[in-house]
């Protein structure tokens, strides 16, 4: 079901808005990427981190005062005029929200624990619901006074591209006409300690497709949509959602599942792989995600098609993921943000001879201007939570 994108709004470890997420997108920066003492147990980890303060919630919503609320609300701040537009065409009980998370508040839980047991009492404020991980989609909806169907996804690293999907279900099936979606993560203890356990994170940058790989950075961000049927530069064209279900925490090592993902967002939207411009990898540069991911381009794709990992810039924001790389999609799509150019795959340029011959992007590279542009976005969770988003301009 193709859904106009009214307005978008991103914060993320390469800045705050689009203007300046596109700029240092495009240019390849790094800079977010940034070493902490304070999340693991043992060691020293790179991580994407949103740099200064957020703004505070309004005393009305006290009760939902908590880290990953605030940022979802500096990404919000970006599209409140369209959907204060968007409630005067069709009402405020007819504008869902969906949102995707993984960690919800965990963190300010987390301080407020070591609080309590360093003094024996709880900060003043912390209310143990700010962890829950619907909060999110409530403090959405509170925050922008919208009272249609409002519920939060979960599914690990797929949630926030799924939620695409959900808002156009319920488009489609009539019990809203409009739906804000996205998907805000932040910096935890539990899931850097997690992934340490998996020992899956990088000793230094993560280094996507590279045959010296040897993990992630785990990032926090978000970014929200306005989906609605009203003009607009750039469409949500499709969706496909699979479940390879072939281990807890590692994908199908063929990628037939995830593939078969990526076919489901082309028919969705009407379109054949040949009419895809540039694949957003999900490229957690892990040892058998990048494996399995590059399969299962090559598999749809063929090695021709442009792509790139932009968790080398960001780190891989967990829940938030899927919806922050729709939002790079949009800015692409976009030659007022772009410029025509793309995401480049920011590497050490070793190949692994075991991963197919993708074409991953160089810095600088660009797209000529066409009228016609589609890309595709992929997010894979642990459990096989597979979900693909096709987005165009000029469809």
């Amino acid at each position: 079901m193709k859904l106009a994108v009214e307005a978008f709004g991103v914060v993320t470890p390469l800045g705050r808005g689009k203007e300046a997420v596109a700029r240092a997108l495009f240019a390849g920066a790094r800079d977010g990427l940034v070493e902490r003492t304070d999340l693991h147990a043992e060691r020293t980890v790179r991580v994407g981190a949103v740099a200064g303060p957020l703004p505070a919630l309004p005393a009305h919503l006290a009760h939902h005062d908590c880290r990953n609320n605030r940022l979802a609300a500096a990404a919000l701040d970006e599209i409140a005029d369209a959907v204060d537009a968007a409630v005067r065409r069709v009402g405020r009980d007819r504008v869902a929200v969906v949102m995707g998370t993984s960690t919800a508040g965990i963190a300010d839980g987390e301080t407020a624990v070591a609080t309590r047991l360093a003094g024996g009492a709880w900060p003043a404020g912390f209310e143990y619901r700010q962890q829950e991980i619907g909060g999110l989609a409530a403090m959405v909806a509170e925050y922008l006074d919208l009272h249609g169907p409002a519920y939060t996804v979960a599914t690990a690293c797929s949630s926030s591209g799924k939620v695409f999907a959900s808002a156009a279900r319920l488009i489609a099936a009539g019990f809203c006409d409009a739906a804000v979606v996205g998907g805000v993560d932040t910096l935890c203890r539990l899931t850097v300690n997690g992934f340490g356990s998996l020992e899956a994170l990088a000793r230094d940058f993560a280094n996507p497709f590279s045959r010296n790989r040897d993990g992630i950075n785990i990032g926090e961000g978000g970014a929200v949509f306005l989906l609605g049927r009203g003009p607009a530069a750039v469409s949500f064209l499709g969706a496909g959602e699979t479940s390879d279900a072939h281990h807890v925490s590692a994908p199908d090592p063929a990628g037939e599942v995830a593939a078969r993902a990526m076919r489901a967002a082309l028919r969705d939207a009407g379109l054949a792989p040949s009419e895809i411009d540039y694949v957003n990898l999900h490229g957690t540069a892990t040892r058998l995600n990048d494996l399995m991911e590059g399969r299962a381009i090559a598999s749809v794709f063929g090695t021709d098609t442009p792509c790139s990992s932009t968790k080398a810039l960001t780190g891989h924001t967990l829940g938030a993921a899927g919806a922050i790389e729709a939002a790079f999609l949009c800015l692409a799509l976009e030659r007022s943000w772009s410029a025509g150019a793309l995401p480049p795959h920011v590497w050490d340029g070793e190949a692994d001879p075991e991963i197919p011959p993708i074409a991953l992007v160089p810095p600088g590279a660009k797209l000529p201007p066409r009228a016609r542009r589609a890309m595709l976005s992929n997010s894979f969770a642990f459990g096989g939570s597979n979900v693909a988003l096709v987005f165009g301009r000029g469809w």
